[in-house]
């Protein structure tokens, strides 16, 4: 079964903050190296959840922002 979106953004929101506390990238003792996804990237993607999550709980409506 489909991971449901706020699902997903749940998951993209912990990764946005995980890195905002510093841990973009580390590095093992061994050498190796881990680079988390990008803050630009997740930012578009919370911010496309919400959107569809919004859409979805307004049946399909378009609510004007002011």
């Amino acid at each position: 079964m489909a991971e449901t979106l706020a699902a997903q953004l749940t998951r993209v929101q912990a990764a946005i903050a995980v890195i905002e506390e510093g841990a973009q990238s580390i590095t093992a003792e061994d050498g190796r190296s881990l680079r988390r996804g990008e803050l630009k990237v997740l930012y578009e993607r919370e911010k496309n959840l919400i959107r569809r999550i919004e859409f979805e709980n307004n049946k399909g409506r378009t609510v004007a922002e002011f």
